[in-house]
């Protein structure tokens, strides 16, 4: 995508290549001081862009420089959307993947790199047949209504349990779709 105005290139989102991993830590440092993403902290940023699961990662980039992050894993162990997903269409946990670890720096918000960075995880997803999920904190306002713009489905709330015994509510959602498809098994 090229910026008429002076022939620039414009954001553009790209499979996360090994390389970016250092400048992703980084831009999640600066989110999680500015918006308290992610809400366990980032002790090891560095180790927190490779979940247990990581199907696949994705970066925003303009001109070289990393603006986002977007992650698609398999489901782990106590994930509520997940949980949610199968009670309401009875679809095996092998038929789900879980948008994860997205995020976007200061000096890409209202660039459209979050819907891009989302819209890459759920395509994979789709593409692969697998009905995607995700949740997201209940304080993070413009992430609830960007998903919902995109027509991402409620499923419903639940809370983390952080080490130190604070709860942190958040909200369920399902990618557009993903209740309605017929099972893929």
């Amino acid at each position: 995508m090229t910026n008429p105005s002076d022939g620039r290139k414009a954001v553009q989102v790209r499979p996360r290549a090994e390389a970016d991993v250092p400048e992703c830590a980084a831009l999640l440092r600066e989110v999680y001081a500015l918006d308290g993403y992610p809400v366990e902290g980032v002790d090891d940023a560095t180790a927190w862009m490779y979940p247990e699961g990581l199907m696949a990662a994705w970066v925003a980039d303009e001109q070289g420089q990393v603006l986002g992050h977007a992650a698609v894993c398999e489901p782990g162990e106590g994930d509520a959307a997940v949980a949610m997903l199968i009670e309401r269409t009875g679809i095996a946990e092998s038929e789900i993947a879980v948008l994860a670890r997205l995020f976007v720096g200061p000096t890409a918000r209202g660039k459209g790199a979050g819907r891009m960075l989302a819209d890459a995880a759920l395509s994979y997803a789709a593409d692969k047949r697998l009905r995607a999920v995700f949740d997201v904190m209940e304080k993070d306002r413009s992430a609830i209504g960007m998903y919902e713009k995109m027509g991402c489905v409620f499923l419903g709330s639940t809370s983390h349990h952080l080490a130190d015994g604070s709860i942190i509510p958040a909200r369920c959602y399902a990618a557009p779709g993903a209740i309605d498809l017929l099972p893929t098994s």
